[in-house]
């Protein structure tokens, strides 16, 4: 069913706050001391699996595309590494690094294809490079090197989960799938964080809207209005989540917006940018 002007618009800016949203939660949950981070990840993994179920029960039928192995296995190493990541990042930065990391991938995937790049589209690539090392070096506002790693593997775990999953069926019902067999990949996780784990009812609520809404409903929904936009503009339409995020995190955390992170967003999403619009040209 085609969508009106308006509730494309409104659904995609929906798609948009529940990924960043994805980062808030988390941030909050973890930097504020709710839950653990082990638990977190599989509470949140099995609340979007309860959820993405549900979906698929009540609006599709049982048949091929119900995800994978492998791909659950990237969806798990990109959930554990972004709630573990976010112990210690910002929640500006995390998600700068994440979607640096995601698009960096399917780039990277592209050229190793043998995709042709312009002049222009390199030059994006070594200004998105560059943001990326002025980010990471050592400094008073640098992120911690550990937490700014796990956040680059989860980039790059669901950048080969994202690149994994096209073609490869209905997308709600096969992300369904890959949560339904992440879930219980994720359960060993909780022997990091020990019988002693300080578990709040507000961090699990926070799993709980990570995982059921953030996740879940999230990427029911951006799923669902993907095929009304070109992949050019559905992938610029992503560089705004980062931004969110931040404000976000300025709004409702108290973060510091810092000046190494405006002048890193603007060099990595700007570069990431062109590479996007040159790709139509």
């Amino acid at each position: 069913m085609a969508l009106r002007l308006p509730a494309l618009l409104g659904l995609t800016s929906l798609a948009m706050l529940a990924f960043a949203g994805n980062s808030l939660l988390c941030r909050a949950a973890l930097g504020e001391g709710h839950i653990d981070a082990a638990s977190f990840t599989v509470i949140r993994l099995l609340s979007g699996a309860a959820v993405l179920w549900l979906l698929v029960r009540a609006h599709y039928d049982a048949e091929s595309g119900n995800g994978s192995w492998p791909s659950a296995l990237a969806l798990f190493v990109y959930a554990a590494g972004f709630s573990f990541a976010y112990i210690s990042l910002e929640t500006g930065m995390g998600a700068l690094l994440l979607f640096g990391a995601v698009q960096a991938t399917m780039i990277g995937y592209g050229l190793v294809k043998g995709e042709r790049f312009t002049a222009l589209q390199v030059l994006g690539l070594m200004l998105a490079l560059g943001g990326l090392v002025g980010l990471l070096m050592p400094g008073l506002s640098a992120p911690p090197l550990q937490g700014a790693l796990l956040m680059l593997a989860a980039g790059i775990a669901w950048g080969i989960y994202s690149l994994r999953g096209r073609g490869s069926g209905h997308p709600t019902r096969v992300t369904a799938g890959n949560f339904l067999r992440a879930a219980p990949l994720s359960l060993p996780l909780l022997l990091l964080g020990g019988p002693g784990a300080d578990i709040s009812m507000q961090g699990v609520f926070y799993a709980v809207a990570s995982g059921g809404l953030a996740s879940g409903l999230g990427y029911a929904i951006w799923y669902w209005v993907l095929p009304a936009w070109k992949a050019s503009a559905a992938a610029s339409i992503q560089l705004s989540v980062p931004v969110i995020a931040a404000l976000g995190g300025v709004l409702w955390l108290d973060e510091m917006l810092t000046l190494r992170l405006v002048l890193a967003s603007m060099a990595i999403l700007g570069g990431i940018a062109l590479v996007i619009y040159q790709k139509r040209v």
